[in-house]
């Protein structure tokens, strides 16, 4: 079978069957196609262990991260053990495949006085009502107070907030729905918004529709702009060169476990399907209760 035909089929089978995100899609097809580039012929059948060998040989002269590495490793097994699965292949050439473990770096995670002080300040800067002001506070208030993904906040619609019960329901990795609690502050925040600067933004849509969160123009608004918004107000407050765009989602999983919840919940609440994948907060929470001791104690 045509290797380029055999990748579209997968990536198909990925978003249609999987359910994955667009986003994961995406890095997916670009893994495999760069592996593409190294074939000598379109043919799923020719490709070896030696050929995936020297596919990542050459991404790590290129100078790739470790994690770049893995990604891609990541791709091609699970490419491969997908086209053996479809009898497209005899045997996977992906098993024997090697590659260097992921670096282990902890979360980048601002101090909860640090985000009370941000947040104090974005309340403050909406109080004039300014439509962007309070969109902006209100979605800084809930992806802190929910610890929600940047994607899951650009796809909740009005009728996913519930005001009353404290409640969002937000649809995440593998289209996996969830309910998510969020506090008092955020339903605040959230209020304002919805009651005194959504109606303007939607006014402004040449096709309105039920998203929640508004660009200025009236339309949904994008992953990037709230990457952008999460970068910007996040820098004076965090020691990072660069702010990724969960900064506020790890902050809230790492004070969540800071305040004593249950890690079982914390899982639940961020939409974890592994509790390992939870437990890097653990780690956080530990450095910081280690580092507070060195500074206090005197005798540490």
């Amino acid at each position: 079978m045509r290797y380029s035909a055999a990748v579209q089929a997968f990536c198909d089978h990925l978003e249609q069957v999987r359910r994955l995100s667009s986003a994961t899609v995406r890095a997916y097809r670009s893994d495999l196609a760069d592996l593409g580039r190294v074939l000598a012929a379109d043919d799923l059948t020719t490709i070896d262990l030696e050929i995936l060998r020297e596919w990542l040989w050459q991404a790590t002269q290129r100078g790739d991260a470790r994690s770049t590495l893995a990604r891609r490793a990541a791709a091609v097994r699970s490419f491969f053990g997908w086209a053996q699965e479809n009898d497209l292949i005899g045997a996977d050439p992906s098993l024997r495949l090697v590659t260097p473990k992921r670096a282990k770096t902890l979360p980048v995670v601002a101090s909860s006085e640090g985000i009370r002080d941000l947040l104090d300040t974005q309340r403050t800067i909406a109080a004039d009502g300014d439509p962007i002001a309070l969109r902006d506070h209100a979605m800084l208030e809930l992806l802190y107070g929910s610890g929600m993904r940047v994607s899951e906040l650009c796809g909740i619609d009005v009728d996913d907030v519930d005001l009353q019960r404290r409640t969002v329901r937000v649809l995440g990795k593998g289209a996996k729905e969830r309910v998510v609690p969020f506090g008092g502050p955020a339903a605040d925040a959230i209020g304002a918004y919805l009651s005194r600067a959504r109606p303007t933004l939607h006014a402004r849509a040449e096709r309105p529709g039920p998203a929640a969160f508004l660009g200025a123009r009236g339309a949904r608004i994008g992953p990037r702009s709230v990457y952008t918004l999460v970068a910007r107000v996040l820098a004076p407050i965090v020691s990072a060169e660069h702010v990724g765009p969960h900064a506020l989602r790890h902050s809230a999983a790492t004070h969540l476990l800071d305040g004593g919840a249950d890690l079982r919940a914390v899982q639940e609440i961020l939409g974890h399907a592994s509790l390992g994948t939870t437990q890097i907060y653990t780690h956080v929470s530990a450095e910081r209760l280690t580092a507070s001791y060195r500074l206090a104690h005197p005798r540490a």
